[in-house]
């Protein structure tokens, strides 16, 4: 099929730059016309980066005039994702958008139906969805070898204490570290266990800098919990990243929930699954899991991206799961009224 003509609007996403590394490795599927960045700020900071070597720096609006432009990646600084989305959406681009989608639920809502009235594919970048590990884990909960589920415990923290500039960052939004890291355990949970009947946050701060920096939400349904964690706080925290379900046949641990760091992950992932019966062609008791490596962080979902765009499939993770998925978010990080 043929290429989809692509650019990318911001560079200041802290996945932009990877994002953009994993599209160049995709000649096959993707031709792309350019990148744009208004902010000199960012344009200094990253414009450089071997991620952007060789490609066209534009203005937005060159960009989005260019001739047969399909979509967009939308990897601006997070307070930006969703104005930035917007205009894209009217003028009929699929989008790639990174995430969270944005302190207003109003707006996000607005995305979702132009994307949705214009048959447009909208893809949020929620790299989990893409884990092995976690893959299998949800196959166990959705092929029932785990029995009824009651509980779901997941982390995902790191240590940032050192870094008093990406803290401040972080204390621009009301939700903290919660905002930013949260919803990719949420996206798991929600497959799993659907809408919860209500959701009550803890946001707790380490220190008077104005952050909160250490979250915990709970999710209720009626035969279960969940519990997220994030904190910025943790010593080796991305070490201690995890995703437990029990269940009354069995349970899955996976920790840490990724190896390595950078565009491709090499090692192994293991999943510990334990069963009361055999069950999926494993046998009673506990069992080491190798799911394989995650490889690339973003080729797989970008794939999905093109394949969604030619109609080869639908979307996984229609608009509807999204609109869950983001208030459930919001609720979690305390924005009261965000319906």
């Amino acid at each position: 099929m043929s290429r989809i003509k692509i650019g990318q609007i911001g560079i200041g996403h802290n996945h932009g730059a990877d994002k953009m590394t994993a599209l160049r490795h995709l000649p096959d599927l993707f031709e792309i016309v350019g990148v744009a960045e208004k902010d000199p700020v960012w344009r200094e900071k990253r414009g450089a980066l071997p991620a952007y070597a060789g490609l066209p720096f534009l203005s937005e609006e060159a960009l989005l005039q260019c001739p047969g432009l399909q979509a967009v990646l939308v990897e601006t600084d997070v307070p930006e994702l969703i104005p930035t989305a917007l205009p894209c959406a009217a003028r009929g681009l699929h989008i790639h958008l990174d995430k969270p989608a944005g302190e207003s639920m109003a707006d996000f809502r607005r995305l979702l139906a132009l994307c949705d009235n214009r048959s447009l594919a909208l893809q949020l970048a929620y790299v989990y969805r893409y884990n092995p590990a976690l893959r299998f884990c949800q196959k166990a909960v959705q092929e029932g070898w785990l029995g009824d589920i009651f509980e779901i415990h997941a982390v995902m923290s790191r240590d940032d204490g050192d870094r008093p500039d990406y803290r401040r960052w972080l204390a621009q939004f009301k939700g903290g570290a919660m905002y930013i890291f949260a919803g990719y355990l949420i996206d798991q949970v929600l497959q799993m266990l659907g809408k919860p009947e209500r959701v009550t946050p803890f946001l707790k701060q380490t220190r008077k800098d104005g952050l909160i920096d250490n979250g915990l939400a709970v999710l209720e349904y009626a035969r279960a919990t969940a519990t997220i964690r994030v904190s910025v706080a943790e010593i080796d925290g991305m070490r201690h990243r995890r995703f437990i379900v029990c269940g009354t046949g069995g349970s899955v641990e996976l920790c840490p929930i990724e190896k390595s760091s950078g565009q491709y992950y090499t090692d192994p992932l293991q999943v510990r699954l334990t069963l009361k019966k055999a069950t999926g062609g494993y046998a009673a008791g506990t069992h080491l899991v190798d799911c394989g490596p995650l490889g690339s962080r973003y080729e797989a979902q970008l794939r999905e991206f093109a394949d969604i765009i030619h109609g080869k499939m639908a979307n996984p993770y229609p608009w509807r799961h999204e609109l869950l998925l983001h208030q459930t978010l919001l609720a979690a990080c305390g924005y009261a009224g965000e319906e």
